[in-house]
């Protein structure tokens, strides 16, 4: 038993409460055009909402210094006893911001749009609401989790069977609450087989693999009380994911028992958000926006920097910076791939990085790949790699931005500059992440001469400062 808890604890040792991470931007709202992308920088202000249909208060549930709520506290009543025991055992004891101010208007069946920080216990606080609404004794469906990679699939479904798993002493005679995988690439056959024969209490899966159980009448919607999008605006400004997305929310707002949650660190425009889902009827007319400290400056344990250089000497700089540094541990970030570049027969980026890597650099670190179009089992290799300990070097998409979490990752290499500032804030987040460590970790920019004012938008918006940084 103590080793299991062992073993959860240090998986889930990034849920725990940390420093401030990076925080998001405002932008203009992608799902009402599923086209529409454009960024607009962000208006900073403090907050001080109200708790009505769009936002939360901070200090209307401010709990007293000498006397503040623990979490079991907080679920006491509506979570199981043997769920509350788990999340002890694991170190829950004190809320974060975020479950603090979010759990007691979820357990009143309230629609919420979370919006805090990576790192900052968003995952805990929909699973716990997910045990307390769902009956593991009904055999069906009763909660999804949809989210955007197969990655994050994997992250969310081993939390949720952590807390979930029945005690060891066999003391509760309940039926224990089951949870599915249901990811891109998975075995779906036997997922069709498991639910027909024993509906799983809660499913984590991806919209495409959803939408085909969904689509076939496999999986119906009519028994879910709880349906969670996770990174919802990732999955908005997915051209891939978008129109999935939209037909589901669509489809689930016809349901008379439900509960809709979303969560990101980067939510688009709030105001004009929650208006659209209650528009649309994604959500009730009563959601609760519950935004934490959602502009903060980027936490103190992350030092920015950038190297100028030309497009052919960016090899070369990675290799010096990797020589200069000794990184523990690190992720080295390349753009995906232009459908040009693919028609034309070009090799990616990653590709190309990955040979100039294996065979220039010659530090002790083991060289992994991960990418959005690899195949699922060559990716699940990677990570599985990655989770087994000690220093590695990733090189990857955007696809590793979001869902992996990589406590050890000391230092992020952007060999290509992101797209925009949410998917910045994504990567530097990256790293950072060890509990309660003051360890400086550093987010390394190699960019040319014309990308420098790509990278100053960057830090007005997301409120950093970056350092040249001459080899």
């Amino acid at each position: 038993m103590a080793s299991t808890i062992s073993s959860a604890t240090h998986f889930l040792s990034s849920f725990l409460p940390k420093p401030p991470n990076p925080r998001s931007f405002t932008r203009q709202p992608p799902y009402a055009n599923p086209n529409f992308l454009y960024f607009t920088a962000p208006k900073f202000r403090p907050l001080s909402a109200t708790l009505n249909s769009s936002t939360l208060t901070q200090q209307e549930t401010e709990p007293t210094e000498t006397n503040p709520l623990t979490l079991r506290e907080i679920c006491q009543g509506h979570v199981p006893e043997h769920v509350l025991k788990r999340v002890e055992e694991v170190g829950y004891v004190m809320p974060t911001e975020i479950q603090r101010q979010s759990l007691p208007v979820l357990f009143e069946g309230r629609d919420c749009i979370l919006h805090a920080q990576t790192g900052s216990g968003k995952t805990l606080a929909y699973l716990l609401l997910i045990f307390s609404a769902v009956n593991p004794q009904k055999s069906a469906v009763q909660a999804l989790i949809v989210v955007p990679t197969r990655e994050l699939g994997m992250q969310v479904t081993k939390v949720a069977r952590v807390l979930a798993a029945k005690p060891e002493d066999g003391g509760l005679e309940q039926k224990q609450f089951t949870v599915m995988a249901l990811l891109d690439g998975g075995l779906l056959r036997r997922h069709k087989s498991w639910l027909k024969a024993e509906p799983p209490t809660i499913v984590v899966a991806t919209i495409a693999s959803l939408c085909r159980m969904l689509d076939n009448q496999i999986l119906k919607l009519k028994n879910v009380k709880v349906l969670v999008v996770d990174e919802v605006d990732f999955m908005f400004n997915s051209s891939k994911q978008v129109s999935s997305v939209r037909k589901l929310l669509t489809s689930y707002s016809s349901c008379n028992s439900r509960q809709t949650v979303f969560a990101s660190a980067s939510i688009p425009q709030h105001n004009r958000f929650v208006h659209d889902c209650k528009q649309q009827k994604w959500t009730k007319n009563d959601v609760v926006h519950v935004r934490v400290n959602a502009v903060e400056p980027m936490p103190s344990c992350l030092q920015h920097r950038y190297v100028l250089c030309s497009k052919k000497q960016k090899h070369q700089t990675l290799l010096s910076l990797l020589q200069s540094d000794a990184p523990k541990s690190g992720i080295i970030f390349v753009g995906e791939q232009s459908e040009k570049s693919k028609k034309a027969g070009n090799a990616p980026s990653t590709t190309l990085l990955m040979d100039f890597l294996k065979t220039s650099y010659q530090g002790g670190l083991e060289i992994l790949l991960l990418e959005e179009d690899m195949n699922f089992n060559l990716r699940a290799s990677s990570l599985s790699e990655l989770r087994q300990g000690g220093g590695h070097l990733l090189v990857s998409t955007d696809i590793a931005a979001r869902g992996v979490d990589l406590p050890e990752t000391t230092h992020i290499y952007n060999f290509e500059l992101p797209r925009n500032a949410v998917d910045y804030l994504h990567r530097a987040g990256r790293t950072g992440r060890k509990p309660f460590s003051d360890e400086i970790c550093y987010v390394t920019n190699i960019i040319t001469p014309q990308e420098q004012f790509v990278l100053q938008r960057y830090e007005n918006e997301l409120m950093f400062s970056c350092e040249e940084l001459e080899l």
